[in-house]
């Protein structure tokens, strides 16, 4: 109901923010594509909850968002690296007139980055370049790219390995110029999402990389939420601990990813 009554105000002119957990959007998925999508209204919707939802319980992870969304035809899908960047991203979803627009953020505090008064428009389907490197590239979306940042940080200090870290910030439309440039400078790249493997952000990374004339000389590691698993209840940071998905793990990914002798799991490597 929250979702047509919306569509219902985006029609009459309004700028409707739908505010929801990431969960229990599912409930209106046919909503999303038929009220607002096929229609191409401009209705905004903020998930909270995205990924781990830690003491919210196993009902709470949003682990689905990633994929359920960007499935749907005329929708943009986004998610921001910390604070400040959550502003920018509610700023450009209200000011977005071209059709429904998404973007998710994780239950819990943020990083504490410095936050800029005034409010700054995020360019539709353009990534962020954090960190340069030379041996392997990380593509990171949501609260993944600091986490990635960290971890890249921990391998350059501890194993002389350089990581590019790449913000992607959007998983709908995916920033095509800066995958074309990742898979021609690196042979090994890797992705990092806070949502399940099956159909998210990597899955769009792979799916578009197949389609270029280098597929076959880049090897793609795509990292997030087990496939066929629910999460249960606990603390978040030891939840995405266990998952990999805290520096420390996600260092161990990337160990393993490029051959170093550290056991780890959850992996879908093509």
């Amino acid at each position: 109901h929250a979702v047509t009554f919306a569509a219902g105000m985006a029609v009459e002119g309004a700028i409707p923010v739908v505010a929801i957990y990431s969960t229990f959007l599912q409930r209106g998925f046919d909503q999303i594509v038929h009220d607002c999508s096929l229609q191409h209204l401009p209705v905004v919707f903020a998930l909270d909850r995205a990924g781990i939802a830690g003491n919210d319980g196993p009902t709470h992870h949003g682990a689905l968002d990633l994929s359920y969304l960007r499935v749907i035809q005329d929708i943009v899908v986004m998610a921001p690296k910390d604070e400040q960047e959550l502003r920018d991203m509610l700023f450009t979803a209200v000011n977005y007139k071209e059709g429904p627009i998404a973007f998710r953020y994780p239950r819990g505090e943020g990083y504490g980055v410095p936050m800029r008064k005034e409010f700054q428009q995020i360019p539709i389907g353009k990534a962020e370049a954090m960190r340069a490197g030379r041996d392997v590239a990380i593509l990171a979306i949501g609260d993944m790219a600091w986490r990635a940042h960290q971890a890249a940080e921990l391998l350059q200090s501890t194993d002389g390995i350089s990581c590019e870290v790449v913000n992607a910030r959007f998983a709908k439309p995916l920033d095509t110029e800066m995958i074309d440039d990742i898979c021609t400078r690196f042979d090994k790249v890797m992705t990092v999402e806070n949502n399940v493997v099956a159909g998210g952000f990597g899955s769009a990374v792979l799916e578009y990389v197949a389609t270029q004339p280098y597929h076959q000389k880049v090897s793609i590691q795509v990292h997030g939420l087990p496939a066929d698993e629910f999460i249960e209840h606990g603390n978040s940071e030891d939840l995405l601990a266990e998952l990999d998905l805290m520096p420390e793990g996600i260092a161990n990914v990337v160990r393993k990813f490029i051959g170093l002798p550290h056991g780890i799991s959850h992996l879908v490597s093509v």
